[in-house]
């Protein structure tokens, strides 16, 4: 399929079964009512500490629920892989068990960019850098405060603050264009973990990569950027008419939910290319 089709296909087909729509939105609205009562609780804890038991317990229940609305998402990608028409039921023990691999894969695909960035910043020495800028400053402080002389002062402070720039700006650099790599990869293994039902295929990294080579490098940026830029028009556009209407606002419920599995649908179908 073309990148067009797969964008026309993926977006009509939430409105396809409103039923399960609606089930997922339940659930989001669930989770969401947990995760808040059980924070609030947590904090009372410091008050009363039993409420960090019960503050916790709801945080869990709201987690639970988040790797069921998590895997179910990974079966919508695979109604894409296998280019059914039907709006996948959910099947809650399957959808909990991919979810929480679908949670490892995240989790996975967010720490190796982390660590190479933190690499990039130790070789470039962002962490010394910052500490010597500190120092300087609490000395400029202290003859400031003593009355000496602080040209000199000044002066470190501002080699400082060019070697901090320096290693900033080069970590910084890695560190996007390492997420970004990173979050094309997870996207891959998301659609692998759909395609195979394997965790260990998702987290096979080397193969994401190929499997991107395989539908075509500028087939995948294509495709990923057309769907973050209509996810983005739609929010902006309802975002303005909340602001002019905010009892509309209640529409945001289903708009989010829709629009995920928009965008899943579509990594399904592109996937599929090479499934």
């Amino acid at each position: 399929m073309d990148v067009i089709e797969i964008i026309k296909d993926a977006f009509v087909f939430p409105s396809k079964d409103m039923k399960t729509l609606l089930i997922y939105v339940l659930l989001s609205l669930v989770a969401a009512g947990f995760s808040f009562f059980g924070t609030v609780v947590y904090v009372l804890g410091f008050v009363n500490p039993e409420c960090f038991m019960w503050g916790g317990m709801a945080v869990i229940i709201s987690l639970l629920i988040g790797w069921v609305m998590y895997g179910y998402l990974i079966s919508v990608i695979k109604s894409g892989i296998e280019r059914s028409d039907e709006v996948p039921g959910f099947e809650w023990w399957e959808n909990f068990i991919t979810g929480f691999n679908n949670f490892i894969v995240t989790i996975v695909y967010f720490v190796i960019p982390a660590f190479i960035t933190l690499i990039v910043g130790y070789i470039t020495n962002v962490y010394g850098n910052a500490m010597i800028v500190a120092q300087e400053i609490y000395l400029q402080a202290t003859y400031s405060y003593m009355g000496s002389s602080s040209a000199i002062a000044f002066d470190a402070i501002y080699q400082a603050l060019v070697n901090l720039l320096f290693s900033l700006t080069i970590t910084i650099t890695v560190a996007v264009v390492v997420f970004v790599i990173f979050s094309f990869l997870q996207t891959m293994a998301e659609a692998r973990l759909a395609n195979t039902g394997s965790l260990s295929e998702a987290l096979n990294v080397f193969e994401a990569a190929k499997d991107i080579r395989r539908i075509g490098i500028g087939k995948v940026i294509i495709l990923v950027l057309l769907v973050i830029i209509i996810v983005a028009v739609i929010e902006m556009i309802f975002s303005a008419l909340f602001s002019i209407i905010p009892i509309l606002s209640i529409l945001s419920i289903i708009i989010a939910p829709y629009l995920a599995f928009f965008a899943q649908r579509a990594v399904g179908l592109l996937y599929s290319d090479i499934a």
